[in-house]
C-alpha cells in the first residue's frame, strides 16, 4: 500500500522546480490581492466586538483565508476540472465575505469606510478571477466520476 512512497528519485533538480513553482504562485497578482484581502479581514474581524467576533469573526477569516489557498491549489495542476472545482470554492467565499461586509454595515458596528476597503479589495480580486478563469486550458481534463465540468 505504501511503496508508492518508497521511491528515492526525489532530487535537487526536484526541489529547485518545487521552489520556483511555489515562488511563482506566491508572486501572482491574484494570490497577492488574496493575501491583501485576508489582511485586511483579520483587521476588521479584530476590531469586532465579542458577540460578533463569535458571530461573524470565523467565517469571515476562513472565507479571505479560502481565497489564497484554494488559488494556489488550482494554480499547482493542470486539470480543468481541479482548477474549476477551486474556482468555483473562490468564488463562494468572496461573495459570502462580501455579503458579510454588509451584515456588519446594518448592524452599525463598523465605520463604512472599513468595510468599504475590503468590498473594493474584493472587487478588484473579481475582475483579476475573471481574466485568471479565461485562461484554463478545458482540454486538459481527468474524468473524476462525478461529471461536474465536463463535456
Amino acid at each position: 500500500m505504501w511503496d508508492d512512497f518508497d521511491d528515492d528519485s526525489w532530487d535537487e533538480s526536484d526541489e529547485e522546480e518545487f521552489r520556483r513553482e511555489n515562488e511563482r504562485i506566491d508572486k501572482h497578482p491574484l494570490m497577492k490581492k488574496g493575501m491583501d484581502i485576508f489582511e485586511l479581514t483579520r483587521a476588521l474581524v479584530g476590531s469586532l466586538d465579542e458577540a460578533r467576533m463569535e458571530l461573524y469573526g470565523g467565517l469571515m477569516l476562513e472565507s479571505a483565508g479560502v481565497l489564497p489557498a484554494k488559488f494556489a491549489s488550482a494554480e499547482a495542476v493542470d486539470d480543468y476540472i481541479l482548477k474549476m472545482e477551486n474556482a468555483v470554492l473562490i468564488k463562494i467565499h468572496a461573495r459570502s465575505l462580501h455579503s458579510m461586509t454588509y451584515q456588519l454595515a446594518l448592524e452599525g458596528t463598523h465605520a463604512e469606510e472599513h468595510l468599504q476597503l475590503v468590498r473594493d479589495a474584493i472587487k478588484e480580486y473579481k475582475s483579476m478571477f475573471v481574466e485568471w478563469v479565461k485562461g484554463f486550458d478545458s482540454s486538459i481534463k481527468n474524468n473524476d466520476g462525478w461529471g461536474i465540468f465536463e463535456d
